[in-house]
């Protein structure tokens, strides 16, 4: 993605209407912000984003 172009922000399909996770990529990050609060936009790696969705697919973020 250029600098000057805006990220195309993705949700789930199973997120409610007006409250869910967005993600975009941005070069060599990802962009990761709330649809409520979209001007709060938290960047990260993508080798720090690929660890996280690892460990999601790996159970490591199961609350009791």
């Amino acid at each position: 993605m250029r600098e000057s172009q805006e990220p195309i922000w993705q949700k789930s399909r199973k997120c409610d209407v007006a409250n869910c996770l967005e993600v975009a990529e941005a070069g060599s990050e990802i962009l990761i912000r709330d649809s409520l609060r979209p001007e709060a936009v938290l960047r990260v790696s993508r080798t720090d984003w690929d660890v996280f969705v690892a460990g999601i697919a790996a159970g490591d973020f199961r609350f009791a």
